[in-house]
């Protein structure tokens, strides 16, 4: 397996290696990790905000070559979306902690207002700025630097990309209500649009000044609206899943962003993609192998599938973390949000089963099948039953990330701030292993427990009579660098818990292989002792 340097994420450049494994990548690297708010520069480029990465990008549409141009170590932490003014400078929205920034053209930072909770539709009109914000009962402000911000109007059902019309009027969505509305530059009474517009997500114009609406839902739908003229609406299914934003070139071509694989389309009038940037794992987090061979991924926005290195959207599941499947052929994966749900592929049914816990994060299934969860929040590992009855099996702990079940239906967790993993017991938790370097995914294969150490970038495998430590692989492209785990506030009361919780998983294939997510490239590794 060669290294990719040019498109991994945070140098994690070197080749991963092991003297007893095979190891192959089952999915690419991913270029862009995940994309959302788009908009043409200066330089002809198109740039990409990367709100999960804390990081913005450049693409050159001819060659498709993408360069990091704001990296993750700068003052933004999550652009959501961009803009640019007339003398050059890119204007910023950062989602998270609440601020709009100005990048001057020589790449200094000035802030332009933390005065904005939750930032995200941006538009540049001559020499002012217009934001919106995307929470129930949000704002559409102009804002100028050393001012208070100046409501233009209120209300707003969580709003998004935002573009001038042809008209003067500021276009925006309300994406709860699937509406979009209208309102003067300087104000005034907020003007209903369109109504039952499928999952708005980004307001643009084309060349031709017809209003161009995005979904983000799975069925990739444009919806085009001549708003100027005779009304006339036209809906059609695209190819991308997720998407988050577009921008029109000078000849009229739509390129589109997602939020759920990253990557840069290409969209035809008919709804036809070409890419030009590849998609791929936004994470990938949480790992597992369905009893078909299928290999399941919590994605961060979405529950992902990957059969022969192509990539699948099963579900958009905001903030998925935690995957594991059963005997059953169901799938049950943790969000962020505070729920477990139940997957089952062939139908596609979900089902809830538990909410409202702190952060679960990973997962597993005893023999009963009963979940076992690792509530991160919460300090404890919880397991639910068939009828969703929720107990505590252990608690106290400082950071528990993953769960595992031996063959003797035993449970296993680690914590990646003690540094531990442990044995789960009637007579309370016993230590397997310490002084390991922030262990998240953990399971067991035979009489042997394998260890994600993403501190060292290494898997570890503890043999469970003896204690004895070996390490299996090096250099893996595992973990989040420092500046994304940055203090995040609280943002659960506006609908969205911060940046995602790094979770590097790993897996057992039926076959005996390994599956772990290297989250620090965007691919599933597989492991395997075949030549």
């Amino acid at each position: 397996m060669r290294a990719e340097p040019g498109r991994t994420r945070y140098g994690h450049a070197e080749r991963p290696d092991s003297e007893r494994w095979r190891i192959e990548r089952l999915t690419r690297a991913n270029p862009l990790f995940g994309s959302n708010g788009i908009a043409f520069g200066p330089d002809g480029r198109l740039y990409v905000a990367q709100y999960v990465a804390g990081r913005i990008s450049a693409v050159d549409l001819a060659s498709g070559e993408v360069e990091a141009v704001v990296d993750a170590d700068g003052p933004v932490q999550s652009p959501d979306d961009l803009a640019f003014g007339a003398d050059g400078s890119m204007y910023i929205t950062d989602l998270t902690p609440g601020r709009v920034w100005r990048r001057a053209p020589d790449g200094t930072f000035t802030l332009i207002t933390d005065e904005v909770v939750m930032p995200n539709g941006i538009a540049c009109v001559g020499d002012r700025l217009f934001v919106n914000e995307m929470r129930v009962g949000g704002r559409l402000l102009e804002v100028t630097p050393g001012a208070e911000p100046v409501e233009l109007a209120g209300g707003l059902a969580m709003g998004n990309a935002m573009q001038l019309g042809p008209d003067g009027c500021l276009y925006y969505p309300h994406m709860i209500t699937g509406e979009v509305h209208r309102v003067p530059l300087d104000g005034g009474e907020p003007e209903l649009v369109a109504e039952d517009v499928h999952a708005p997500v980004a307001v643009r114009f084309d060349r031709g000044g017809v209003l161009t609406v995005l979904s983000r839902g799975g069925e990739g739908i444009v919806t085009r609206i001549d708003v100027l003229g005779s009304g006339e609406r036209s809906v059609v299914p695209g190819e991308v899943s997720g998407m988050d934003n577009a921008a029109f070139d000078a000849e009229n071509r739509m390129f589109v962003s997602s939020f759920a694989a990253g990557g840069i389309a290409e969209l035809a009038p008919d709804g036809r993609a070409r890419e030009v940037v590849p998609t791929g794992l936004v994470g990938p987090f949480g790992v597992a192998v369905h009893r078909s061979g299928t290999v399941f991924t919590g994605d961060n926005y979405r529950l992902a599938s990957i059969d022969d290195g192509e990539v699948s959207t099963r579900e958009l599941l905001v903030f998925s973390h935690g995957v594991t499947a059963d005997e059953r052929g169901r799938v049950h994966v943790t969000s962020q949000f505070g729920e477990v749900r139940t997957y089952e592929p062939d139908n596609r049914v979900l089902t809830t089963r538990a909410r409202e816990l702190a952060r679960p994060t990973g997962i597993a299934t005893r023999a009963d099948g009963s979940l076992v969860v690792a509530e991160t929040g919460a300090g404890r590992v919880v397991a639910i039953a068939d009828d969703d009855a929720l107990t505590v099996l252990a608690d106290g702990l400082d950071s528990p990330v993953d769960v595992a079940i031996d063959e003797e239906d035993r449970c296993y967790v680690s914590d990646d701030q003690r540094g531990t993993v442990s044995l789960i017991g009637d007579g309370g938790i016993a230590v397997v292993a310490e002084g390991l370097d922030a262990p998240q995914g953990i399971t067991v294969l035979g009489q042997e427990l394998f260890v994600v150490e993403t501190g060292r970038r290494r898997l570890l495998a503890i043999d469970l009579a003896t204690g004895e430590q070996r390490v299996e692989a090096h250099h893996l492209a595992v973990g989040l660098p420092p500046v994304t785990m940055r203090a995040q506030p609280e943002l659960f009361n506006h609908g969205l818990p911060g940046v995602p919780v790094p979770f590097a998983g790993v897996a057992a294939g039926r076959d005996g292989s390994l599956y772990v997510s290297a989250n620090g490239e965007g691919s599933v590794l597989r492991l395997h002792r075949g030549s």
